[in-house]
């Protein structure tokens, strides 16, 4: 990761996808044909794991901002926006629009999170500060 581009990609995906989580949690309110998909568990679980991965994302995206060149960042990013869209997107699919086509991609969604945080804790912990002289 010798560019700051992945950690700025990352933080920048990371506030779309609150800002998304933000415009569903409200459309749960105030859209009628929402709001039934909205009382559902898994729309519940699928916006909030929403809702924090994207805060997860940020995080590794600053991260990788303070300890440049880590691959272990970078794979916690991937993770991370793999765990959005395999687990919380798949659970909005299936309840907003009935796709229930991927189904069996939810669990690797998780599964992909837990990878992601615990690739962020080695990161961290083996990161090198690289000081950027102007």
């Amino acid at each position: 990761m010798n560019s700051p581009l992945p950690a700025r990609l990352f933080i920048a995906l990371g506030a779309l996808a609150a800002a998304f989580a933000v415009g569903l949690g409200a459309a749960a309110v105030h859209v009628p044909a929402v709001m039934a998909a909205a009382a559902t568990p898994g729309f519940v679980s699928a916006l909030q794991l929403h809702q924090f991965h994207a805060l997860g994302l940020m995080i590794t995206g600053l991260a990788a901002l303070h300890w440049t060149n880590s691959r272990w960042l970078l794979l916690a990013g991937v993770l991370m926006l793999y765990g959005l869209l395999a687990f919380s997107g798949n659970l909005y699919l299936r309840t907003l629009a009935g796709i229930d086509t991927f189904r069996a991609l939810v669990p690797s969604g998780g599964g992909a999170w837990m990878l992601g945080w615990l690739a962020l804790a080695v990161g961290v912990a083996r990161g090198r500060v690289e000081r950027i002289v102007p």
